[in-house]
């Protein structure tokens, strides 16, 4: 079969809502990803095919094909086309997987992927309240069939994760708890260095902005919950953010074409839905799926990242797949590092990589929830 290999990944630091990057237009933050990833790869931009990023709210500076205009805006080749997607928080872990098909299928061999968002700009939902003036509310309250299948109700992540926590007996304290390791995780690896390889420094932003050195368990528990009676609080939560990362994924060809050096191995790709008044659940059943699909254990995995939404994501997964702990997520998560949503695909999986590298370990498995109750699923072979 037809294999797809990662040549590079890199990111921006992950900048906090009103910090270093929120001032920086969308169609830059991903310029400036997609000039570093040709920088580093040495690869000659003319033979890129196609550009393909995730993007939400794709509205204002982050609408007209964002992907195409980042391309442009980064002074590249006019030839070469992008296509911007949405598969909401996985947007730019699909943009891999559309990137790997197609390099696996004959039909490309060099195809950068990766994803972009602004959230302090353009906030978050923006594209679901934005024709309300037109007389559409939200996405969902005015289509008969879905109002029949699932009713009138609120349909948002806030309460889907307090679903999550209600159903899967997950307390506030179990959620603090995540929550306040996400923190010492991520505190850790700044602190050592680990995320220097990935980052692309942008102006004075060097590294990411989310992680609370102040944090604690007191202060987390004096927070107010986002219901009155309710388990979720702002603590518990992924945080605002702005950023961009991007991947260049290419065929068994193209590396020898122009003498490339793989990182790692795209193994397994697919992607599962679930409720999607829960909302949140999918990682659960897409993992089962991804690794039955491919031949796998848990156990086989040497490191995972599980997007960090809210911590009842994550903890309802856990008491599912039943996981070491101390393999996922190893270096913080989006609690503390945050969540560019059209972003965070590539942000995972290239921090998923260089952790790979560091460590020695052969498999890492990438999933995230997703509007609509989605979950892709990526398992990289580290070479």
């Amino acid at each position: 079969m037809a294999e797809a290999y990662i040549i590079d990944a890199v990111r921006t630091p992950v900048g906090k809502k009103g910090g270093g990057l929120s001032t920086v237009h969308s169609a830059d933050l991903g310029a400036h990803v997609i000039k570093a990833l040709m920088l580093r790869s040495g690869v000659d931009p003319g033979a890129v095919e196609d550009v393909i990023f995730g993007c939400c709210d794709t509205i204002g500076s982050q609408s007209g094909d964002i992907a195409r205009t980042c391309w442009l805006a980064a002074g590249l080749p006019e030839h070469v086309p992008g296509v911007t997607i949405d598969r909401q928080c996985g947007s730019s872990q699909q943009s891999v997987h559309f990137a790997a098909q197609a390099v696996m299928s004959g039909t490309s061999d060099l195809i950068v992927a990766g994803g972009v968002q602004n959230m302090s700009a353009i906030p978050i939902s923006s594209a679901m309240t934005a024709a309300q003036p037109l007389g559409f509310p939200d996405p969902f309250s005015g289509s008969k069939g879905w109002v029949a299948r699932y009713g009138a109700g609120e349909v948002s992540q806030f309460r889907g994760a307090e679903m999550i926590a209600e159903k899967w007996d997950i307390t506030r304290d179990d959620m603090e708890a995540f929550a306040f390791e996400s923190h010492q995780r991520a505190i850790r690896a700044i602190d050592e260095g680990r995320f220097e390889n990935e980052i692309a420094p942008f102006g004075d932003v060097r590294s990411d902005e989310g992680p609370r050195r102040d944090t604690s368990r007191e202060k987390m528990a004096k927070l107010k919950t986002l219901l009155p009676d309710g388990r979720l609080t702002a603590a518990v939560s992924s945080q605002i953010s702005d950023g961009a990362s991007a991947m260049l994924i290419a065929s068994e060809r193209a590396v020898k074409t122009h003498g490339l050096s793989p990182r790692a191995r795209i193994h397994h790709i697919s992607v599962r839905a679930d409720d999607p008044i829960y909302m949140l659940t999918a990682p659960i059943p897409a993992t089962r799926h991804a690794l039955q699909k491919a031949g796998m254990k848990i156990s086989d995995i040497a490191a995972v990242e599980i997007n960090e939404a809210f911590a009842s994501v994550v903890l309802a997964w856990e008491k599912e797949l039943h996981p070491d702990m101390a393999t996922v997520n190893p270096n913080g998560g989006a609690i503390a590092l945050g969540h560019p949503i059209g972003a965070t695909g590539t942000r995972l999986m290239t921090t998923l990589l260089n952790h790979l590298e560091r460590t020695g370990g052969r498999y890492g498995l990438q999933t995230m929830c997703e509007g609509g109750g989605q979950a892709n699923v990526t398992i990289l072979e580290r070479l």
